[in-house]
């Protein structure tokens, strides 16, 4: 600020002064203009004075015809003091007589510029008296004209109105060093009373001006300091500076509110964002930590002084085990990302997190920062396991009384086989042997059969996850149909599977895959009436489609958006996960369920799978 004073008081110093030196030059200036114009006056009376003295004495003599005197008189007045010359010219303007040396007879004729300098102007403007630049320099030209008079007639035609012309020249330079000696005097007067202005000027302004000044200087380096109580001091006068304090202190006080307020709301959501349980971190376009919460912090095993500005992955190396970055990927694409990886803790523990990245826009649109946020769903993934586990079970309840009915079908054939061979056996006559055989070969066909279904069956039960492997469709929508037909036939409902002729392979867990296909048709089979039909329609081209077809009652539009929330059921007493789950499973391998439905009219649900060298190519979810 003393840089800022000093420079204040230099421009108002080099501004008065440059004004003040300006007005006292202007005010030379016309002097000095208006004293040359009263010098040039006084000298122009003293010389038409002087010179009506000579012309009075001369036309004496001019009368008396005396020439002798008349040349002595003209060297009398020529040495006179500041009296160039004195020239006696006729009427046509030849020279007669003269006090000192004159020029060449030009300079007295009426085209000469000497001439000329009032010759130029009309009579009336001529005037008698002027000042002319002349070989000698400068002079106040008198010309005082013979006029010719009754006395006169006895040498001058009387026709004629002037005999002659007198021309008195005054040395004009000493009329000029005398006016410049005068402005030099008034200058240096007016310089230093100019002087002693700015210097009382500058003295006032320090004093009454500036001192206070600095006073603002003070107060708003120490505000921003952080000593935001700190106001300018009163000095009880009413001046504007006064009223200007006054208006700083008001901002001052305003500010001060505002301040403590910001800090007030920063405190509180610094708390509410700490106090979050899910891991906060805003990332910046080199994905470096600008500001992190105290979650994120506690699962990175870092303290907040070393996380900002480093490199997220070197705040904690392997916390995220994502194959893709979820925050380059926002970055690229400008568009909220979602990964799952797998953090292991201090303690060798394992959980599971859940990372969104979502853009953050500048004023003008532009991506400049990313926030992730870490959800812990390792409590999630385990209730969705025992959820699947608890419908799968429900399901296998639901399939029991129709795998019992279907398993006692064949077994009473095996048994009515069994005793038909015992009663064969045992009349042992010749021809026994063929009933014997075709008693076996149906005995055996239907424990085949029994076999199958309790693989089947069996496999459902354990619920067991495998690795992905190339399955056969053709087979597990067989099985799917199979597995259902005893509880469609328990409902009245009519089961019919369309499959091509040609193999259909996509990449799936079977299990998992069955499971989705007996969810929808149970589905199916329970919205459908008595007499129903669903088709299971098998078709592949780009995608594999696998439709799941009935002329049941149909899902209201309103309803159609919630069918595969978790725990949104419209039959009653049912789990509301069946449909949940079967999308999770074909989402998993990258497949999808797509629901075609009006009421009163049936429903059909498209499960949509790709070929199994499409399958192969993508990653599933974990």
């Amino acid at each position: 600020m003393k840089l800022r004073l000093t420079s204040m008081t230099a421009g108002l110093a080099i501004g008065i002064t440059g004004a003040v030196a300006i007005a006292f030059a202007a005010g030379a200036y016309f002097y000095s203009v208006h004293h040359f114009q009263t010098l040039l006056e006084n000298e122009r009376s003293t010389a038409l004075a002087q010179g009506e003295l000579m012309r009075v004495a001369l036309e004496h003599q001019m009368i008396e015809n005396d020439r002798s005197l008349i040349a002595a008189m003209i060297k009398s007045f020529g040495s006179e003091p500041r009296v160039a010359n004195v020239v006696l010219l006729d009427r046509t303007g030849q020279i007669r007589q003269s006090s000192a040396p004159t020029g060449p007879p030009e300079d007295y004729q009426i085209p000469s510029p000497t001439c000329q300098a009032c010759h130029r102007h009309p009579p009336d403007d001529r005037g008698s008296s002027r000042v002319i630049e002349t070989r000698g320099g400068t002079m106040l030209r008198t010309v005082i004209p013979f006029r010719n008079r009754e006395a006169c007639y006895g040498c001058h035609d009387p026709k004629h109105r002037i005999n002659g012309i007198m021309i008195l020249d005054l040395d004009a330079g000493g009329l000029r060093a005398t006016m410049n000696t005068d402005l030099r005097w008034m200058v240096a007067g007016s310089g230093g009373l100019a002087l002693l202005l700015v210097a009382a000027i500058a003295l006032m302004v320090r004093l009454f001006v500036l001192r206070r000044l600095q006073r603002f200087e003070t107060t708003a380096r120490l505000i921003a300091k952080g000593d935001l109580g700190r106001r300018v001091p009163a000095d009880g006068s009413s001046d504007t500076i006064s009223w200007l304090a006054s208006e700083f202190n008001t901002m001052a006080d305003s500010m001060t509110g505002l301040v403590g307020e910001i800090r007030s709301q920063r405190e509180r959501l610094e708390t509410v964002i700490n106090s979050i349980d899910d891991g906060i971190v805003v990332l910046d376009e080199k994905r470096k930590v600008i500001a992190a919460n105290d979650a994120f912090l506690h699962r990175s095993g870092t303290v907040r002084e070393q996380a900002l500005g480093c490199f997220c992955k070197d705040v904690a190396p392997g916390i995220c085990t994502t194959a893709e970055c979820p925050t380059l990927a926002c970055l690229h694409t400008g568009e909220r990302q979602v990964r799952i990886c797998e953090r292991h803790t201090a303690e060798g523990t394992v959980c599971w997190e859940e990372v969104h990245a979502s853009p953050i826009r500048g004023p003008s649109g532009a991506l400049v920062q990313v926030v992730e946020v870490w959800r812990d769903i390792t409590d999630r993934r385990a209730a969705e396991a025992r959820l699947a586990e608890s419908h799968r079970l429900a399901s296998l309840g639901l399939l029991a009384s129709g795998f019992s009915h279907e398993l006692n079908t064949p077994l009473a054939t095996v048994l009515m086989c069994v005793e038909g061979i015992l009663r064969e056996a045992s009349a042992a006559g010749p021809d026994a042997s063929t009933g014997i055989a075709e008693s076996a070969t149906i005995a055996r066909e239907q424990i085949l059969r029994c076999r199958a279904v309790t693989q089947q069956f069996l496999r459902m039960s354990r619920g067991q996850t495998g690795t992905p492997d190339v399955v056969e469709l053709q087979a597990a929508v067989a099985a799917a149909g199979r597995l259902i037909e005893p509880t469609a036939r328990a409902h009245s409902v009519t089961i019919a599977v369309e499959q091509p002729g040609h193999p259909v392979h996509v990449r799936a867990e079977e299990s998992e895959l069955q499971h989705a296909l007996i969810n929808l048709l149970l589905n199916a089979v329970q919205a459908c009436a008595d007499g129903g039909r669903v088709v299971l329609a098998l078709t592949d081209s780009d995608d594999i489609h696998v439709r799941i077809r009935d002329n049941g009652c149909g899902i209201a539009p309103e309803h159609q958006k919630r069918i595969f929330e978790p725990f949104f059921s419209l039959r009653k007493g049912g789990t509301g996960l069946g449909l949940f789950l079967s999308l999770n499973f074909i989402r998993r391998w990258g497949g999808d369920i797509l629901v075609h439905s009006e009421p009163g009219a049936g429903s059909t649900f498209d499960v949509v799978l790709p070929p199994a060298m499409a399958a192969a190519e993508y990653r599933p979810a974990s």
